[in-house]
């Protein structure tokens, strides 16, 4: 692979020593007293003309049609867009010197009055310019985004900046987890942490990574659950517990599974499956409302009501009407399993069931 940067990056590497001829710190400061551009947004006023108030704030270049001596450029920070104007009529020297030698992808702070436009858009009209990251990878093409499914999953960073919505869903899955969390702390859950490091791969029936401990000269697993742990804190008197952490299974990979993933575990005594069918529509419901605003939420050409009561079923009921047979009958399993093409032969049983369970039943043969 050639060490030689290409054109484009040639020309940003330019740019960079011109940043710092210009006596500035290419790679990064402070920028105390910036807002949130959304926040920024809200105090624009909302009629044409009217300046608004002076505001801070630093994001990303993620749009400029350069234009001369007039430039419009839209940043972009963990909260949303917003544009930018810079003259050369009404900027220093030397503030002009530096936008020439930015390009799409560089973070910058900037100061300035709010003002809409004449065509109706939120602006700030730039007084102070810092450079606060210059950018020497060249962004994805605009028009289409990150295509490359590669390089989207290897650098999820450029799929957070640059793909529309997954920022977005980020923060859903932030909220959705903070959701659980007060939900559970409202009906006298205890979160805690428990061991990562194992000396048995128990909870649940995966293959585990395994480890080897220098000092003991044993070895150890990862864990693949949360509950031995939990269990034993409730022998100990924490009659209501939970953990929501990493777990590590050394099997597939494939668009549903993954080596390690988050789980929660919780457990709850003195109750039975009724409690926990409660306890999961609080959690689910405000979870939704949480991470969407209103309970019902749109699924593609559909929407989902996450408002309780919900349905109640028993799973092997549930499992008899999907697979035709009772989940306990090992052979009658195996033999809709075969059906499925699901492999059984040296799968434990309820890994089968749950399989079965699962199974798109569209290529189920007669």
């Amino acid at each position: 692979m050639s060490e030689t940067p290409d054109r484009l990056e040639a020309a940003r590497l330019e740019k960079l020593a011109k940043i710092e001829a210009l006596g500035l710190d290419p790679w990064g400061q402070r920028f105390d007293g910036h807002i949130a551009i959304e926040q920024a947004r809200e105090q624009c006023p909302t009629e044409g003309g009217t300046d608004g108030a002076t505001v801070r704030v630093a994001g990303r270049i993620m749009k400029w049609p350069k234009t001369g001596k007039l430039n419009f450029l839209h940043i972009q920070d963990y909260s949303g867009r917003i544009q930018l104007m810079l003259s050369q009529k009404d900027s220093s020297a030397e503030t002009w010197s530096l936008l020439e030698c930015l390009d799409l992808g560089d973070l910058i702070g900037v100061e300035g009055r709010l003002r809409v436009t004449n065509t109706g858009e939120k602006t700030i009209f730039v007084t102070q310019l810092v450079i606060l990251c210059k950018s020497l990878a060249q962004p994805p093409e605009k028009f289409h985004g990150l295509q490359d499914k590669e390089q989207l999953l290897r650098q999820r960073y450029v799929d957070l900046i640059y793909s529309e919505g997954v920022l977005e869903r980020m923060f859903k899955r932030l909220r959705i987890i903070d959701s659980i969390r007060q939900t559970l702390r409202g009906e006298s859950f205890f979160e805690v942490e428990t061991p990562v490091l194992h000396s048995i791969a128990g909870g649940a029936a995966a293959r585990p990574f395994v480890t080897h401990h220098n000092a003991l000269d044993i070895p150890l697993f990862l864990r693949i659950a949360l509950e031995l742990h939990l269990k034993r804190l409730m022998v100990g008197g924490i009659e209501r517990v939970y953990e929501i952490g990493r777990v590590f299974r050394n099997e597939g990979v494939d668009s549903t599974h993954n080596p390690e993933f988050t789980m929660i575990e919780l457990y709850q005594a003195y109750g039975d499956y009724n409690s926990m069918m409660d306890l999961a529509e609080k959690v689910i419901s405000q979870a939704a409302i949480a991470a969407n605003g209103t309970a019902i939420v749109p699924w593609g050409e559909k929407t989902i009501d996450f408002t309780p009561p919900y349905q109640r079923a028993r799973y092997g009921d549930l499992f008899r009407e999907h697979a035709g047979c009772d989940m306990h009958d090992t052979e009658a399993v195996a033999a809709v399993a075969t059906k499925l093409h699901i492999a059984t032969t040296g799968r434990h049983p309820d890994v089968i069931v749950n399989d079965v369970f699962e199974a798109d039943r569209s290529c189920l043969c007669d």
